[in-house]
């Protein structure tokens, strides 16, 4: 588990958290070590050693903390496995020609709709393609020559691969009963009781905002803005904290692209869909949601690599619409602005460390008694009341953490307000947005 995936209070020992992972994975946050290798792996392709070249090529996709690939040398060359969340993907490569598949589900009885959806596919994917194989797998393949496949070529290859099988393997499941699935044991099985506790924040998070836009229906036509950040906010909430897979994680970010489609919809319009989903994902059962909640490794991520100029940017243009609704009377509407900001950028971006793990702590503080339900222990809240000693004593120990890499790193504490939460939210964006993290050591 990445070491910034989770913010421990300085008065317990980190072994004493869950193991309790949190946001997308990224495959931004590697090492100078691993860098060297990436730059071995494209002198030594240019210099026609092409095994050489791949043996330099897999040191730079291994993370040790995620454990999350495996290869040995063969008289012909390779044998590799990579792991990407739900799927396992096997390749071979000799002197001359690499092959890499994953099997995504076995054919019980044959079937038009998930071909037809395989045929659509096929036509989008870039390096790969959906093929059968002779045990009635459907497989996702990718092939290419040595001197054709350059480390560039290989990493999008594999990455397009890995993704595609990863998503697709629990939706065609999800909807078509003629499948069933295979190479199941590279996930492991998540405890009931964290099952339990997720299951509950996200229905009762989705029950409380459309509550609250039922309740305020003059609000809803009047003011759509606030309305979206409210959704939004749901949205990229559950997204981070609860790391769905399948199913909801499809939903969500159908949410996510339903609301920035270029299109004529007014907001208005794109609320009313966005609402539609979330009651649509209420009313699965919790068995459903059961079986798409399991831990497992991964190598490619899909969010885009960001520097702390493009948060502060987004914080910048958002931060200030929160004022009007604190001082019309809409504290709920406030509070979702800052959570819309850190949940977007975790959706779509992987910022830097220091501020993935502010963002996480933001979390911690926010939803307070979600993570103590999942066995966190923290003293950020009593009694409703932000605790100001212990959230900065947080801050501090992740200043200390990243301050090798980001010597300028020194968060201003003195500009926090703890009077309310709306009122510390905004604080701590604009502690955020005004960090330094130049003159980064490599």
């Amino acid at each position: 588990m990445g070491f910034f995936d989770r913010i421990f209070n300085s008065d317990t020992p980190e072994e004493d958290q869950p193991a309790i992972e949190f946001g997308r994975y990224s495959d931004a946050y590697k090492s100078k070590d691993q860098y060297d290798h990436w730059d071995q792996a494209l002198i030594q392709f240019d210099e026609k050693s092409y095994l050489d070249a791949y043996e330099h090529f897999f040191q730079y996709l291994f993370d040790e903390e995620e454990n999350n690939l495996s290869w040995k040398q063969t008289e012909q060359g390779f044998l590799f496995d990579i792991f990407q969340g739900s799927k396992i993907i096997r390749g071979t490569l000799d002197e001359k020609f690499i092959r890499v598949e994953t099997k995504v589900a076995q054919i019980k009885t044959s079937g038009v709709g998930f071909m037809r959806r395989l045929v659509e596919k096929n036509y989008d994917l870039k390096y790969c393609r959906f093929a059968l194989d002779e045990e009635s797998h459907i497989v996702l393949v990718f092939t290419s020559f040595l001197l054709d496949c350059s480390p560039y070529k290989l990493y999008y290859a594999l990455k397009e691969l890995s993704t595609q099988a990863d998503k697709i393997d629990d939706l065609l499941l999800d909807e078509f009963d003629v499948l069933k699935a295979v190479d199941a044991d590279c996930i492991a099985e998540m405890d009931t009781a964290e099952k339990e506790v997720k299951y509950k924040f996200i229905i009762s998070h989705i029950e409380e905002v459309l509550h609250y836009l039922e309740k305020k229906n003059i609000f809803v036509n009047e003011y759509p803005g606030g309305v979206a950040y409210l959704l939004l906010d749901l949205c990229y909430k559950l997204d981070c904290l609860t790391r769905p897979e399948g199913f909801m994680m499809e939903s969500l970010e159908r949410i996510h692209r339903i609301y920035f489609a270029k299109n004529t919809k007014k907001t208005v319009e794109r609320n009313m869909t966005l609402a539609k989903e979330f009651r649509k994902l209420k009313t699965r059962s919790k068995d459903d949601f059961f079986k798409e909640m399991y831990n497992t490794k991964s190598t490619f991520g899909i969010t885009t690599a960001v520097d702390h100029a493009k948060v502060k940017g987004f914080i910048e243009g958002e931060i200030h619409n929160m004022d009007w609704y604190v001082e019309n009377g809409h504290p709920e509407v406030a509070l979702a602005v800052p959570g819309y900001i850190i949940g977007y950028c975790m959706f779509n971006y992987a910022v830097p460390k220091p501020i993935r793990d502010l963002f996480i702590l933001y979390y911690q503080v926010i939803e307070y008694d979600y993570f103590k339900d999942l066995g966190f222990s923290s003293n950020y809240l009593e009694d409703e009341k932000l605790k100001a000693k212990a959230i900065k004593r947080a801050i501090n120990i992740i200043s200390k953490r990243h301050r090798k890499d980001f010597p300028n790193l020194d968060p201003e504490l003195g500009h926090l307000s703890f009077s309310n939460k709306h009122s510390f939210a905004k604080s701590y964006l604009l502690m955020i947005y005004e960090i330094n993290l130049n003159y980064r050591v490599s």
